[in-house]
């Protein structure tokens, strides 16, 4: 799977700018945080500055502070697609431990070759499967659900979807 055709995907469900009340993560534009962004700029930023975050540098933090960081370049399609969505909703260590805690290993929330060897022989949309029962699980228990578990819930199905056919059709 292309980073470009994930990063479509993810936009779908974080593309534009908001400022909910509830969201703890606050202002948020393409999906990307003040915080993520001031963290990427090396500096403090404005909402403003979220405001006006151009579709290009939200891609550029998307590939080197999620997609990389993840390892999702170097696993199945249907998964690279579930872990990067979950990098991005989650972060990337979380994401990181469903993928470890679904393959069984230590789940320290960094993919190294331990992980990446646990994939081999798996069947991946087994795989993608168990990462979404585990994302589900993790929604459950956010103070938050209530006013955004819906939301997630249907986020989470449509990447389930998603991931599943991308993976069958690289079969």
């Amino acid at each position: 799977m292309s980073f470009l055709y994930a990063l479509s995907h993810v936009l779908k469900h974080e593309g534009g700018y908001v400022n909910h009340p509830s969201d703890p993560g606050g202002a948020t534009n393409w999906g990307i945080t003040r915080d993520t962004l001031g963290a990427w700029r090396d500096r403090h930023v404005t909402i403003e500055e979220v405001k006006d975050l151009s579709k290009d540098e939200a891609a550029e933090i998307y590939k080197y502070k999620y997609w990389d960081a993840a390892k999702c370049g170097e696993v199945p399609v249907g998964v690279a697609l579930i872990v990067f969505d979950g990098a991005v909703n989650h972060g990337v260590s979380q994401s990181s431990k469903f993928l470890q805690r679904a393959v069984g290993v230590d789940a320290d929330g960094k993919v190294g070759q331990k992980t990446l060897g646990a994939i081999e022989g798996l069947d991946a949309v087994d795989l993608i499967v168990e990462i979404a029962a585990q994302r589900m699980r993790f929604y459950g228990g956010l103070r938050t659900f209530s006013a955004f578990g819906l939301g997630w819930s249907r986020r989470l199905m449509d990447t389930l979807r998603v991931a599943v056919l991308a993976q069958e059709a690289a079969r």
